[in-house]
């Protein structure tokens, strides 16, 4: 049995988990949404500010929660990369001094690499799950990634291919900014499209057909931003503007979908996993549960609460390779913000 204390400051949530024997003891995730939101989007002098302000109460109120002793922790883990460059120094350099101060292994974890074994994350508490249903095929969605992996087993993955220009979560959100909706762009978008007619409008569905397992959405977001410099009376239509979310809505979820279960029957797997923020959508929730009943997958979905960024995945992956024996990360070890990853195969 293994006590490990995770941190995650990737982009804008501060947060701390405490992990034990595949549990979550606790995870407490402090969001800078509402700070944000007059910006239209993550600044990231504000996220670094926020991150050492909140960091220190957070990672107390986690110890506190889950009612552990800074003395019983086994390991210290944290977000290596990739993510905001200033952001993750913060998480990363207080969870190595703690780490040398108690004299303890430091653990430096892959954030999408944490998001690909969140969906394994469940219970009340919490629990991870790995052993079963391996190997499996994941999609990973958020705003900055779109990724699709070949869980082979256990901490042995490959990743099969991503997005060549905008992630669908970005492609929601900038156009979602362009119908003129409110930061965060996404849920809105989502909110607004369950009233929503997704066939009144035909949007385009980038490399839908494409046998490759690459993504592309700049090219659905240029079709709504030339339909709506086309039509702009429809803005000022309340369902006009429900039925363009749907739309855009259907054709990402229409691409994400085919994408993944394609990416299932060429190597023959009987489970598929969605993780990120994105995961979140309603409509993406639904149609992956649709199609994969139809077709005789086995499904796990990342719980909402643990699809975007928090530092219970990150502790759960941790665990994983603590007990596994791989090699602790270096005291000295710097951020990646760009890590692909592809390189973090262990």
């Amino acid at each position: 049995m293994a006590t490990l204390l995770a941190i995650e400051s990737s982009c804008d949530e501060t947060s701390a988990a405490v992990i034990r024997d595949g549990c979550v003891l606790s995870n407490v995730v402090s969001s800078q949404t509402k700070l944000h939101s007059e910006y239209g989007g993550v600044v990231p002098e504000l996220a670094t500010r926020e991150h050492l302000r909140n960091l220190t109460p957070v990672i107390q109120t986690a110890m506190q929660k889950a009612g552990v002793s800074i003395g019983r922790l086994d390991a210290i883990a944290a977000t290596r990369g990739p993510g905001l460059p200033a952001a993750l120094m913060v998480g990363l350099k207080a969870a190595q001094g703690m780490a040398f101060a108690l004299r303890k292994p430091f653990i430096g974890i892959h954030h999408h690499e944490a998001h690909l074994y969140s969906p394994w994350i469940m219970g009340d508490p919490p629990s991870a799950d790995f052993g079963n249903f391996q190997p499996n095929v994941s999609l990973i969605v958020s705003g900055g990634h779109t990724l699709l992996v070949l869980v082979k087993n256990e901490l042995e993955h490959e990743v099969l291919g991503g997005t060549v220009d905008d992630a669908a979560g970005e492609c929601f959100d900038k156009i979602a900014k362009l119908i003129g909706l409110p930061y965060p762009g996404g849920p809105e978008l989502d909110r607004l499209a369950a009233t929503g007619n997704p066939k009144a409008y035909d949007f385009p569905r980038p490399m839908l057909h494409d046998p490759k397992h690459e993504f592309s959405f700049s090219g659905l977001k240029t079709s709504v931003r030339y339909f709506l410099q086309k039509n702009p009376a429809l803005l000022n239509d309340e369902q006009a503007v429900r039925n363009i979310c749907a739309s855009v809505q259907a054709a990402i979820v229409d691409v994400l979908v085919a994408k993944t279960v394609r990416a299932a029957q060429k190597y023959q797997v009987k489970c598929i996993t969605a993780s990120g923020g994105v995961t979140c959508n309603s409509g993406l929730r639904q149609r992956l549960s649709e199609v994969c009943a139809k077709q005789g997958y086995v499904l796990r979905l990342t719980e909402k609460s643990l699809c975007t960024d928090n530092a219970a995945m990150i502790g759960i992956l941790a665990e994983q390779q603590f007990l596994k024996g791989v090699e602790s990360t270096s005291l000295d070890a710097e951020i990646q913000p760009t890590w692909e990853l592809a390189s973090a195969v262990s």
